[in-house]
């Protein structure tokens, strides 16, 4: 089981990545509140998807986000890196996303 710390350094880890990557950041050209629900731990994250770029991370749940992803810690942490294939993980209720239908498309592209 990854800790807290870990979670978050995931977070940040991804944000830097879309600032990196500016193609990415087209293709994500949406604003949407996210919540980050870690269900191991029982702590939640929230931020911010705005112009293909994760912005305000911060500890703590959004129950009015749009955009809600229920992992445990490691499965966060394996999905943020890439180890984890989203259209896998949701298939096998690894994860749950729940989103507009298009936002998932587009999120898709993220994940």
């Amino acid at each position: 089981m990854a800790t807290v710390d870990e979670c978050r350094t995931a977070l940040h880890g991804l944000a830097a990545k879309l600032d990196e990557n500016v193609e990415a950041r087209g293709k994500l050209d949406f604003e949407r509140t996210l919540a980050c629900r870690v269900t191991d731990l029982g702590t939640a994250f929230h931020a911010r998807l705005s112009g293909g770029r994760l912005l305000d991370i911060a500890d703590g749940d959004d129950p009015r986000a749009k955009i809600a992803l229920t992992a445990a810690s490691d499965d966060l942490i394996a999905l943020l890196a890439g180890k984890l294939d989203v259209t896998r993980a949701i298939a096998s209720r690894q994860i749950s996303v729940k989103a507009n239908p298009f936002d998932l498309l587009k999120l898709r592209k993220l994940l």
